[in-house]
């Protein structure tokens, strides 16, 4: 295996990109066609935890701003989600319908063990919980395995009752009731949590407008639909923003809050699983001003995080589904300091955050292998 060294000129960028984080890592294995990058944002709270994702990145620059991003969000959802854990990411670059192995993952393994228990991994988009029996092979510090090999199987499920958690917080918060009957929710993606949060919004009873870009997603909710008589309309994906919904819950890819969609929004609220949805600070601001309540992605879609960090105690179902309920008191909470405050409720959750992480520094120095959890089931 060998490490990707980035062109000597490029190298004072990439240092002014990476001045947040502790420690990134490229990741290249001629051997297996494995192109990694695995990035440490902060170990404050302990270890670096964060999900695997493998994408067509179409530059080695576009990977990178990836998971700088990406890593840096799970510091503050661990953080929320009142986690031992730092954040953490890693990419892989490739098509993961076609150029995905075995061998590449067990290559990708070494890598995360070379790092001496600073970094968990798992699941994320693009990979599957399959993959990460291959890497295990190579590594104790992965999560989100499936139960008959220790782990607590598909972390999708508690991701998706933890957007159902928030839903009810955002209604409680703007319409005065927690109650999820009675109103249109507009879902963006069908995909592994998102077709979950959608069967339990039509199981509620309420309606739906939905998108996806592949076809047998929206024929399968239009079958469950048909199953509970309820109703669903299906849009196109730029449709999605306009819908006369109540909420809109995206659970797609991230920056889509942006100048562009903002406006279309007839929504009185936004909670959804997908990561980073805000483009850019500044459109919390866009959507305070609108009068549409933003309930913050990384507190929203924190049930997969606590499933994957309950594994490191020795996973048990009833605690995840307990931490997972918290999401909705936690929301309630940064609604209320957001008011308090006159602050976007963005900014009340990062402060929530900071400060959290601000008071662990005074128990905690910079993360080591010897701290590594005594709880580690898999040392």
């Amino acid at each position: 295996m060998n490490v990707i060294k980035p062109h000597m000129q490029t190298t004072e960028t990439l240092l002014d990109k990476m001045q947040e984080h502790e420690q990134i890592v490229f990741c290249n294995d001629p051997a297996t066609g494995l192109k990694a990058i695995i990035a440490i944002h902060n170990t404050t709270l302990g270890p670096a935890l964060g999900g695997c994702r493998m994408q067509p990145y179409r530059t080695l620059d576009e990977a990178l701003e990836d998971v700088l991003r990406l890593s840096k969000g799970m510091t503050y959802k661990c953080a929320a989600a009142d986690v031992d854990f730092g954040g953490g990411k890693a990419v892989v670059i490739g098509d993961p319908s076609k150029d995905k192995t075995p061998a590449m993952f067990r290559a990708f393994g070494q890598f995360v063990d070379s790092l001496n228990g600073r970094f968990y991994t798992g699941t994320d988009m693009g990979t599957s919980m399959d993959d990460f029996i291959h890497a295990a092979k190579e590594t104790r510090c992965i999560v989100g395995i499936p139960e008959c090999y220790g782990g607590g199987g598909d972390s999708s499920i508690p991701t998706a009752l933890g957007v159902i958690y928030g839903i009810r917080a955002v209604n409680k918060a703007v319409f005065g009731s927690a109650d999820l009957a009675g109103k249109a929710y507009a879902v963006q993606g069908l995909g592994k949590v998102g077709f979950k949060v959608a069967e339990h919004l039509l199981e509620a009873g309420a309606d739906l407008y939905v998108c996806d870009i592949h076809e047998k997603a929206v024929q399968a909710i239009l079958a469950r639909a048909k199953q509970l008589g309820t109703a669903v309309r299906v849009v196109k994906s730029h449709e999605i923003y306009s819908a006369e919904a109540d909420v809109f819950v995206p659970c797609a890819f991230g920056g889509i809050l942006n100048d562009d969609t903002i406006h279309q929004l007839k929504v009185k609220a936004v909670a959804g699983s997908a990561n980073n949805q805000l483009l850019s600070e500044k459109h919390s601001e866009a959507l305070k001003r609108k009068g549409i309540l933003y309930a913050p992605d990384y507190i929203v879609n924190a049930g997969g995080l606590i499933q994957v960090a309950d594994e490191l105690y020795g996973y048990q179902k009833e605690r995840v589904y307990s931490k997972t309920k918290s999401i909705y008191t936690s929301l309630i909470e940064v609604f209320k300091q957001a008011e308090m405050d006159n602050i976007t409720t963005s900014q009340a959750a990062n402060r929530l955050c900071e400060k959290r992480i601000e008071e662990r520094k005074k128990q905690n120095s910079f993360f080591t292998h010897s701290k590594r959890p005594k709880w580690d089931i898999r040392k």
